[in-house]
Order: C-alpha cells, then sequence, then structure tokens
C-alpha cells in the first residue's frame, strides 16, 4: 500500500506505529479523548501520533502502554493487517 507521498506504509515506522496503536486502543474500547485524558497526552497530539504525523517520545509510548494495560513492545509490533500480509508473503 501506498501512501500520498509515494512513501510504502510497510517501511513508515510513524504510520506503522500509528496504525498499532488505533488497533489497540479500540480493542481496548478507549476512545482517542479517554487515552487522552488518561495518559495526560494533548488529544491532537494523540491523532497526529494515530495518523503518523508525529514522532513519539519514548516517555510517551511508556505512557500509553501502561493506560491500555499492555506491554510497550505490543505498540511496537506491525498492525495486524500488515502482519497478515507478510505472513502471506512468508508462505
Amino acid at each position: 500500500m501506498i501512501d500520498e507521498k509515494g512513501k510504502s506504509m510497510h517501511t513508515d515506522p510513524l504510520k506503522n506505529f500509528g496504525l498499532r496503536l488505533v488497533e489497540i486502543r479500540k480493542q481496548k474500547n478507549f476512545s482517542q479523548e479517554k487515552l487522552a485524558l488518561e495518559s495526560g497526552i494533548a488529544r491532537s497530539y494523540l491523532s497526529g501520533v494515530e495518523r503518523g504525523k508525529r514522532n513519539i517520545a519514548l516517555i510517551n509510548i511508556c505512557k500509553l502502554a501502561n493506560v491500555l494495560g499492555v506491554p510497550m513492545y505490543v505498540l511496537l509490533q506491525n498492525p495486524s493487517n500488515i502482519q497478515e500480509n507478510n505472513n502471506v508473503n512468508n508462505v
């Protein structure tokens, strides 16, 4: 998949992180607003992270992981749709 700037979404770590964050946030039934309030991160900043427009700091990844109740490494994994595509290519 190619984004509007011609970058592959499979190689853009900011987009991948944002997609994975959305995936986990929705699995945990958090709105952006609730996650922002509970983590102390501005909702507008969180929105930018989810869209792959902001480069999130490690301390903020820690905050999000704590609020979502997942280990940090879970947020750093590829989103499911990319993992599925990679699994198909590795068969």
